[in-house]
């Protein structure tokens, strides 16, 4: 498949209410979309580092210069039958994940289109209920918090993610638990704690959480099987997954029970599928995360959802949670009671609305 033209976009999103984690207070999303055009077919994808290199070193207007000065005009042009063929063509320059999904991401969806295929047979899923939890950063109280997570259960999600920082862990999690004693919950630590907080975790480990997630350094596998090691909770990675090699070394250590794959953080959807198929070998279960990408990434997302080894409960929010008015053309909506299901459209199942892309717009480039 040749690619003809490519566009760049930096665009901006307003959340609903601010979003706040470990690493700050996010009221925007800001996203790096591709649109791929080969012949009369057209591809999307979204790439969402946030506006600062708080959760990976990468961030919006980094990845926005990186694929706009060095990886489009590797693309633009030349001829890729395969995801190999693509991330070879980009392994001429370090790092840089997010920048790369962005091209490759966009290569997938182009692909699908251009066979007539939903994008999550092309990445070898399966057309089936996916099932979807709900994810609450710091509240102002624990009585919002409370209603948050009320209205969630309501709402039939499965699993509920807290995100968790010094000052808002542990004792949370006792209200939290003794208001929800049999829902199942596990928290995000973002990168945010410490060997030296052993004590802590020894107490949160009596809890009954399904998971902890990333709780210490974000390139760090050595210390995350030190800690595991020490709980019967397992711990999940994302953070430091930033390359299947780094997936590779933390199952060879037995730094986690869990994975969690976003395809921004891998650097694309072929990253992602090698590190899913390690985990399903070595018996360690995945599930899907979110960057709160708007509808056209987390259509993606869902797609991905669809494939094997998905043994928990994904990051997959319908639009009204995070966005008033979606970038998309649709709305990512749940199709029953804490549940999403994949799309049967070729290519892309969302993408953006013209009007509303072009008033988010802060930066784009041509290429052809």
């Amino acid at each position: 498949m040749k690619i003809d033209a490519l566009d760049v976009y930096l665009v901006k999103s307003p959340l609903i209410t601010p979003w706040k984690t470990a690493y700050g207070e996010d009221p925007d999303i800001y996203s790096i979309l591709v649109k791929m055009e080969s012949g009369a077919d057209v591809g999307w994808s979204e790439a969402s580092p946030l506006f600062a290199p708080t959760y990976s070193p990468e961030c919006a207007w980094g990845v926005y210069y990186v694929v706009k000065q060095f990886l489009a005009p590797l693309a633009v042009g030349k001829t890729f039958d395969s995801a190999e063929e693509i991330n070879a063509a980009l392994a001429a320059y370090k790092a840089n994940p997010f920048a790369k999904s962005a091209i490759e991401i966009a290569w997938w969806t182009l692909e699908a289109k251009r066979r007539n295929l939903p994008l999550h047979e092309l990445l070898g899923g399966t057309y089936h209920q996916i099932l979807a939890g709900a994810d609450f950063g710091v509240q102002e109280s624990y009585d919002k918090l409370l209603e948050l997570i009320d209205g969630a259960v309501r709402a039939g999600f499965s699993r509920i993610k807290l995100k968790a920082m010094p000052g808002w862990d542990l004792e949370m999690l006792k209200v939290v638990r003794a208001a929800f004693p049999t829902q199942t919950f596990h928290i995000d630590c973002n990168s945010v704690y410490t060997l030296e907080d052993l004590p802590k975790f020894k107490q949160i480990d009596k809890l009954g959480l399904a998971m902890i997630e990333q709780p210490l350094f974000h390139n760090d596998v050595i210390d995350h099987a030190k800690l595991q090691a020490q709980l019967d909770t397992p711990i999940c990675l994302d953070e430091s997954l930033s390359h299947p090699r780094a997936a590779l070394q933390a199952l060879e250590l037995g730094a986690c029970r869990y994975m969690n794959l976003k395809p921004g953080r891998l650097g694309g959807l072929a990253n992602t599928l090698k590190v899913n198929n390690m985990c399903a070998e070595a018996g360690v279960g995945c599930w899907v995360g979110s960057m709160l990408e708007t509808g056209v990434g987390a259509g993606i997302c869902i797609e991905l959802s669809a494939i094997g080894n998905q043994t928990y409960p994904g990051d997959l929010f319908p639009s009204d949670r995070f966005y008033a008015v979606e970038l998309s053309t649709k709305r990512v909506e749940l199709a029953g009671p804490g549940y999403v299901l994949p799309s049967q459209d070729p290519g892309n199942a969302f993408v953006p609305d013209p009007a509303v892309l072009k008033a988010r717009t802060l930066e784009s480039a041509h290429f052809e």
